[in-house]
């Protein structure tokens, strides 16, 4: 028989009895339903926010050819965006590739009618190799030789945007980054559930809990 060699964890959440834990869980139970009630109401007011009409005519290419903003829709009504940092020539972002490999089951969407599609200012040819090096089927375009990034996202960075469309008329209704995008990653959302978190400096942990950068 090989003996399995256990790495001791770095500290450990306090060992109580079953009632105490019950007695905790209710008590976190609690603040989550509250929290989840607050997401719902954010989430009525996202539901209700203005929207700007999109006045340029964006051109995308696509592995299919040239793409309109309007045709991104396909026959759906909604459309997400996700815009993939452009780093340059075999330099790709390693939070847009995390995003992306968790993006998953978009026939859901689809059924909800949502489009979706991964936009980047990276040259179609680098897109279409990280793609297969991946082994991605997320459609994608590049926005290169455009202006889409910059007048959506302004600091180049990466991005979630919704579009609404009535008829050939193309709307923004909402922007997110940074911790917005954070928030809808399956990865992050778990960590989130374990006993030591996503591991990462700025969390607020105890004492002894392992930390990365």
């Amino acid at each position: 028989m090989t003996e399995t060699t256990r790495t001791p964890a770095p500290a450990l959440p306090p060992v109580v009895s079953e009632e105490e834990w019950a007695t905790a869980r209710a008590d976190l139970l609690t603040a989550e339903k509250e929290l989840t009630h607050a997401l719902d109401a954010l989430a009525a007011r996202r539901r209700r926010m203005p929207m700007v009409k999109v006045e340029k005519s964006y051109t995308f290419t696509s592995p299919d050819g040239p793409v309109t903003l309007l045709e991104l829709f396909g026959d759906k009504h909604q459309l997400a965006v996700y815009q993939f940092m452009n780093n340059g020539p075999d330099n790709f972002c390693p939070g847009c590739t995390n995003f992306t490999n968790q993006v998953v089951f978009l026939k859901g969407l689809a059924d909800q009618g949502v489009a979706w599609r991964t936009i980047s200012d990276m040259p179609l040819e680098q897109m279409t190799g990280y793609w297969q090096e991946k082994g991605w089927t997320v459609p994608y375009a590049s926005s290169a030789g455009t202006t889409f990034a910059a007048d959506c996202v302004g600091h180049g960075g990466f991005q979630l945007t919704m579009f609404l469309r009535d008829g050939e008329d193309v709307y923004r209704t909402y922007t997110t980054g940074s911790r917005g995008v954070d928030r809808i990653m399956f990865e992050q959302n778990i960590l989130d559930l374990a006993p030591y978190g996503r591991q990462e400096g700025w969390e607020d942990s105890p004492e002894g809990w392992p930390k990365g950068e």
